[in-house]
C-alpha cells in the first residue's frame, strides 16, 4: 500500500510544480491589470473633479494643529528651566553633550580659554591623522590622510573643517558606546532583535530634515542639537551591522568554546567579538559616514562646520563658494571612509604578513609616535604650527574654477539644459504633479490604499491608510503630494537609469569593475554636495533637486540590479542562448524577470534615497514639504508648520517603505 501511494502522489505532485509558474505568472498579469484599472478610474474621475477639495493652503496659513506645535514649542520654552523632566534629563543631556563637543572644539578647531588658538594646531592634527592611517592601515592611506587633511587648509576652510570633524567624532563616539552593545545584544537575542529591528527600520527611514525639528524643541538649537541628531540618525548602521557580524560567527565554533568549558562572557569576549571584529569596523566605517552626512545638513540648526558655509552659500547662489565648501566634505568623507576600510581589512593583512614585516614595521610604528608627538607638541607651542599658514589660495583658485565654469554653462549650454528641464517639466513632472494635487483629498488617499493593497498586500494597504489619514492631519496635504510627485518621478527616472547601467554592470564583469568604485564613492559623499553642480546647471529651481535626487539615488539602485541580474543561473541564460535567443531577449525575458526581487528591492531603497535628497531640495527651489521645513527654522512663527511637515515627510516615507518591502516579499515568494 505504501508504494501504491507514493507513485499516485508523485505525478500531483509534479503537475504541481509544472502549474506554479503559469500560476504565478497569471497573478502578476492580473495585478498590472488592476493597476491599470486604478489609475484609469483615477483619471477618469481627475477630469470630472479637477481643482475641488484640494486641501490647499497658502505658504504663511496655519491650521490648528501648526498654531498647537508653536504654543507648545513657546511653553516649553518658558518651562525650560522649572519642569522637572527638563531639569533633570533634557538639560543634562544637553549640557553632557554639549560639554563633549565644546572639549573636542576646543581641542582641535576653536581657540580656548585665555589661547587664541586651539590646543592642537593643524600640525598637529594633520600628523595625528597620518600616524592614525598608517597604525590601522598601510602608508598609502596615511599618505592620503596627510594630503587630505593639507587640501583642506589650503582651501581657506580649515577651522570650518575642523568644526565638522569635531561634531562628527563627538556624535560617533557617543553613538558607538550605545549602538555597539545594543547591536551586541541583538546578535546574541532573538527576541531582542525581533523588538528592535522595527525601530531601526523606522529610522533609517526617515529623512535626515525629520531628525532637526523635534529635537530643536527639547533641546534648542545649537552643536548640542545638531550632535544628538547626527548619533541618533548615525546609530541604526553599527547596530544592525554588529548583530550581523555576531550572528555571522559560526555556530560550531561556538559550540566548540561551550563543550570546552567557556562562559557566556568568554564566548562572547574570547570567540565571537575578535572573530566578527572586521565587520564591526565596517559597521563603524557606515557609522561614520552617516554621521557626516547629518552633521553637514545639521547646520539648519546652527551647527558650525562645513555644512554651514554651504548653505550660505546656497542660499546667495554663489556657485563657487558652495562648490569649494562641497568639495571639502567630499575630501574629507573619502579620508575617513578610506581610514576606517583600511582598518576593517588590517586584520586580514596582518594575517599575511610575515613576521619579518611585523619585527619591521613595530620600530617603524614606534618612531612614527615619536615623530607625532614632536608635531604635537610644536602645534600647541608655536602660533606657525597652530594656524594654517596662507590665505587659503587654492580655495580661491577652486571657487573661482567653478564661477568661470557655471558661467560658461550658463552661457553656452543654457539651451540644453533648460530644453531637457522643461521637456522633463512639462512633459512628465507637471502633469503628475496635477494629478497628485488637483484630484480630490479623497480621491488621492483612495487611489494611494488600492495601490497598496494591490502591490503589497492587505497589510500594505492598511498601513496606507493609516499614513493617508495622518497626512490629511497634519495640514499639509497639498504640499505633501508636491513633494509626492517628485519623488515618484525622480524614482521613475532612477530606475530607468538604472536598469540600463545595473543590466551593464551584470552582464560585463570588466563594466563592474570600472563602475562599482565610483559608485562606492558616489555613496559616501553627502547630500548637500550633490546640489551644488546642478544649481549652476539648471539653477534654483524645483528641477534641481529631482536631477541631485536622481545622482544620488541612482548608485545604490544600480548596484543592486546589477547584483540581481549577476545571480541569475547561469545554465538558465545558456538555455535561452542555445534555444536561439537575442541578447534583448536575454534580457527582457530572461534576467530581468528573474532579477524581479531585485528590481523592487532597488525601487524601494530608491524611493527612500530619493524622498531624503528631495527634501533638501527645498534650500534651491524644491518648494514643498523641504520649504516648509526650512522656514520652520528661519521663522518662528512658521515652527508648528516645519514641525508637520517633517511628520508628513515622515509617513510618506514610511507608505514608500512598507508598500515597496511587501512587494519584494509577494515577488520572491
Amino acid at each position: 500500500m505504501t508504494v501504491a501511494v507514493e507513485e499516485t502522489e508523485k505525478p500531483e505532485s509534479g503537475q504541481a510544480v509544472r502549474q506554479a509558474a503559469p500560476v504565478k505568472r497569471v497573478r502578476e498579469a492580473d495585478r498590472s491589470v488592476v493597476v491599470a484599472a486604478i489609475f484609469v478610474v483615477w483619471l477618469v474621475l481627475f477630469l470630472v473633479l479637477r481643482g475641488k477639495q484640494t486641501l490647499g493652503l497658502a505658504a504663511a496659513d496655519l491650521t490648528d494643529l501648526h498654531r498647537w506645535f508653536n504654543d507648545a514649542n513657546d511653553s516649553i520654552g518658558a518651562n525650560r528651566n522649572s519642569n522637572p523632566l527638563f531639569l533633570y534629563f533634557f538639560n543634562e543631556v544637553r549640557l553632557v553633550i554639549d560639554s563633549l563637543v565644546t572639549f573636542v572644539q576646543e581641542l582641535i578647531s576653536q581657540s580656548s580659554a585665555d589661547r587664541p588658538v586651539p590646543q592642537i594646531g593643524w600640525l598637529g592634527v594633520v600628523g595625528v591623522a597620518g600616524y592614525v592611517s598608517w597604525a590601522v592601515g598601510n602608508w598609502r592611506v596615511a599618505l592620503l590622510a596627510v594630503a587630505g587633511f593639507t587640501f583642506l587648509g589650503l582651501q581657506g576652510l580649515w577651522q570650518e573643517s575642523m568644526d565638522t570633524l569635531a561634531l562628527t567624532v563627538s556624535a560617533v563616539f557617543v553613538a558607538l558606546l550605545f549602538a555597539i552593545p545594543l547591536g551586541v545584544w541583538a546578535g546574541l537575542s532573538d527576541r531582542f532583535n525581533r523588538i528592535i529591528t522595527p525601530f531601526l527600520d523606522f529610522m533609517q527611514t526617515m529623512p535626515t530634515f525629520v531628525y532637526l525639528a523635534p529635537l530643536t524643541l527639547f533641546f534648542l538649537i545649537g552643536p548640542a542639537s545638531a550632535t544628538i541628531a547626527t548619533l541618533i540618525y548615525a546609530a541604526p548602521p553599527a547596530i544592525r551591522i554588529t548583530a550581523h557580524a555576531i550572528r555571522s560567527v559560526p555556530q560550531t565554533t561556538v559550540e566548540a568554546a561551550d563543550s570546552l568549558g567557556a562562559t557566556r562572557r568568554q564566548t562572547l569576549t574570547k570567540v565571537l567579538l575578535p572573530m566578527s571584529r572586521r565587520t564591526v569596523v565596517m559597521g563603524v566605517n557606515q557609522t561614520i559616514m552617516a554621521a557626516l552626512a547629518m552633521v553637514t545638513i545639521a547646520a539648519l540648526i546652527d551647527a558650525p562646520g562645513l555644512g554651514k558655509t554651504v548653505i550660505q552659500a546656497l542660499q546667495t547662489l554663489d556657485v563657487g563658494a558652495a562648490f569649494n565648501a562641497g568639495l571639502a566634505i567630499v575630501v574629507m568623507a573619502i579620508v575617513l571612509d578610506r581610514v576606517t576600510t583600511a582598518a576593517s581589512a588590517r586584520e586580514e593583512a596582518a594575517r599575511r604578513a610575515t613576521n619579518r614585516f611585523l619585527s619591521w614595521r613595530r620600530p617603524l610604528l614606534a618612531a612614527g609616535a615619536v615623530v607625532t608627538a614632536v608635531l604635537l607638541h610644536l602645534s600647541h607651542t608655536y602660533l606657525w604650527a597652530a594656524e594654517f599658514p596662507g590665505e587659503g589660495s587654492a580655495g580661491d583658485v577652486v571657487s573661482n574654477t567653478a564661477d568661470n565654469v557655471t558661467t560658461w554653462v550658463q552661457d553656452n549650454l543654457s539651451g540644453i539644459s533648460n530644453a531637457f528641464r522643461d521637456a522633463v517639466t512639462n512633459g512628465l513632472l507637471n502633469p503628475f504633479q496635477a494629478l497628485l494635487t488637483d484630484s480630490p483629498w479623497w480621491l488621492v488617499g483612495a487611489a494611494l490604499v488600492a495601490l497598496g493593497v494591490v502591490l503589497g498586500g492587505w497589510r500594505a494597504g492598511v498601513t496606507t491608510a493609516v499614513c493617508v489619514g495622518l497626512l490629511l492631519g497634519t495640514g499639509v496635504w497639498s504640499d505633501s503630494m508636491t513633494t509626492l510627485a517628485s519623488t515618484l518621478v525622480a524614482t521613475v527616472l532612477v530606475m530607468l537609469l538604472g536598469v540600463v547601467v545595473g543590466v551593464w554592470m551584470g552582464r560585463s564583469a570588466v563594466a563592474d569593475r570600472l563602475l562599482r568604485p565610483s559608485l562606492d564613492a558616489a555613496q559616501v559623499m553627502p547630500p548637500f554636495v550633490y546640489l551644488v553642480p546642478f544649481l549652476a546647471l539648471f539653477g534654483a529651481t524645483r528641477f534641481t533637486a529631482i536631477v541631485a535626487a536622481v545622482v544620488y539615488a541612482a548608485p545604490v539602485a544600480m548596484k543592486i540590479i546589477a547584483d540581481g541580474v549577476r545571480n541569475v543561473p547561469a545554465t538558465t541564460v545558456e538555455a535561452a542562448t542555445s534555444a536561439g535567443c537575442s541578447t534583448w531577449q536575454i534580457i527582457t525575458k530572461v534576467q530581468l524577470p528573474m532579477a524581479r526581487g531585485a528590481l523592487t528591492l532597488a525601487t524601494n531603497q530608491g524611493l527612500i534615497y530619493v524622498l531624503s535628497m528631495v527634501v533638501v531640495g527645498g534650500l534651491v527651489g524644491a518648494g514643498a514639504l523641504g520649504y516648509d521645513v526650512v522656514a520652520g527654522f528661519s521663522q518662528g512663527q512658521l515652527y508648528g508648520k516645519g514641525l508637520a511637515a517633517g511628520l508628513a515627510i515622515v509617513l510618506l516615507g514610511v507608505m514608500f517603505d512598507r508598500i515597496t518591502q511587501a512587494a519584494a516579499r509577494r515577488t520572491s515568494a
